[in-house]
């Protein structure tokens, strides 16, 4: 169920400051508390099973080897305290002790998290919260998905291509906490299985096949090795083969 922690002498002495006016009431314990997926001063009680969790992944994580069940992330209604153990309708500040559940907080997706580093926003046309910056992505429509602006006018969109599963491990891409690679073809992968595939020398995307990496001068490299090897007789030939970057079909004659 996760690692949270629970109110201690620290955050008890925090407290007292807090009631001194010594530091900030929101403050008290930020940092201090939550899993390994987000800090945060709070835990959801799972709407579905009415059983409390530190976050959502918590929850899914531990479900997925009996009664298979996720948590819709707008359906939380109620969160707990960690500090003062107080149950309570889902809000950013702690009705009881009034400290801040989290730094980042969203009232659409129950979401939320002390660590702001992370460059939390909502975007509305995914429906959920993202991180990176919202000044650093921009939300295409076709892919159905955020993409780095980077991407801006310089990709290849495919209807809904962030909505499908990864083609490597098969996990849902769309909300997933890994990071996303967008090949040249507009298919998308995890960023870790594009980087092992590339390690096992795969080159080509698994959906349709095109080259996945700029490999210009590589084949530059190797028409010169063909063109300074002596072809035997039999091979001297016109051959015709496909080239699944573009899917044309190209003709070739031996050399010499």
């Amino acid at each position: 169920m996760g690692g949270a922690q629970f109110p201690g002498d620290n955050d008890v002495a925090e407290v007292d400051a807090a009631r001194d006016g010594e530091v900030d009431r929101r403050d008290v314990g930020k940092m201090k508390h939550g899993c390994e997926h987000y800090r945060r001063r709070c835990k959801i009680v799972a709407p579905c099973c009415n059983q409390v969790f530190p976050c959502r992944h918590c929850h899914n994580e531990a479900t997925a080897s009996g009664d298979r069940h996720t948590i819709c992330r707008q359906d939380v209604e109620k969160v707990v305290c960690l500090l003062c153990e107080t149950k309570q309708p889902v809000s950013q500040v702690c009705i009881s002790c009034g400290v801040n559940m989290g730094e980042y907080f969203c009232d659409i997706c129950k979401f939320y998290d002390d660590d702001t580093d992370k460059g939390q926003y909502h975007c509305i046309d995914c429906g959920i919260c993202r991180v990176g910056g919202k000044e650093n992505f921009f939300h295409c429509v076709k892919c159905g998905s955020c993409y780095s602006v980077i991407l801006r006018d310089n990709h290849q969109c495919v209807e809904n291509s962030m909505r499908q599963n990864c083609p490597i491990c098969y996990e849902y891409l769309f909300d997933s906490l890994q990071g996303t690679r967008v090949l040249n073809c507009g298919h998308t992968m995890h960023l870790t299985c594009f980087e092992e595939m590339v390690a096992h020398n795969k080159y080509t995307c698994p959906i349709c096949s095109k080259t996945a990496l700029d490999l210009t001068h590589h084949w530059e490299m190797l028409d010169q090795e063909i063109e300074a090897t002596i072809m035997p007789l039999v091979y001297r030939y016109k051959v015709f083969f496909p080239v699944f970057g573009c899917f044309a079909t190209i003709a070739t004659r031996s050399q010499r």
